[in-house]
């Protein structure tokens, strides 16, 4: 079975917390034996493991770990071999930004697929690449700032819903 990325942010958590494997088990209503099958990857989380532990440590990388398993990686990857130094992150974001920026500068949107030929392809599928990149960096920031300055994860998301249900975006 291939390992996801929820077991090992969870592992990075109980790392951080110095919570056990018996800690996680009473949050998520689970033995510990289940909770270390997750972590070592021999088991898929369910949802109400996932639920209930990224409820209990509001952890973005839990988040973005969760949001990986239930997608099947249709979501942004966990970086894990990249600076997560906050000032890191603020320059690498300043830096996806321009190049998704540029990109869409160059997409021809403004054409039907049927005038399109594969040079405009070409630049419509960088557009969506360099966007790509820049919303794994932005995700980043925003959790790497969320844990750093002691911001609830789900609390800005909550007040970004709220905010956009307030200009009727979102019901």
């Amino acid at each position: 079975m291939a390992i996801g990325q929820f077991g090992p942010a969870l592992a990075d958590v109980l790392r951080r917390t110095g919570d056990s494997r018996s800690d996680v088990a009473k949050i998520a209503h689970v033995d510990a034996s289940t909770v270390g099958k997750v972590i070592k990857g021999t088991r898929k989380p369910s949802k109400e493991v996932m639920q209930s532990t990224i409820d209990h440590y509001d952890d973005g990388r839990l988040y973005i770990a969760a949001a990986g398993e239930v997608t099947g990686g249709a979501t942004v990857p966990w970086l894990n071999n990249v600076d997560l130094h906050r000032s890191s992150v603020h320059l690498k974001v300043l830096e996806e930004i321009g190049e998704a920026k540029e990109a869409l500068h160059h997409a021809p949107i403004t054409k039907t697929r049927e005038q399109l030929n594969q040079s405009d392809l070409a630049k419509i599928k960088t557009a969506i690449m360099e966007s790509v990149e820049a919303i794994t960096a932005l995700m980043h920031y925003v959790s790497v700032l969320c844990k750093e300055y002691c911001f609830s994860y789900i609390g800005i998301w909550r007040e970004h819903r709220s905010e956009l249900r307030a200009k009727k975006y979102i019901n």
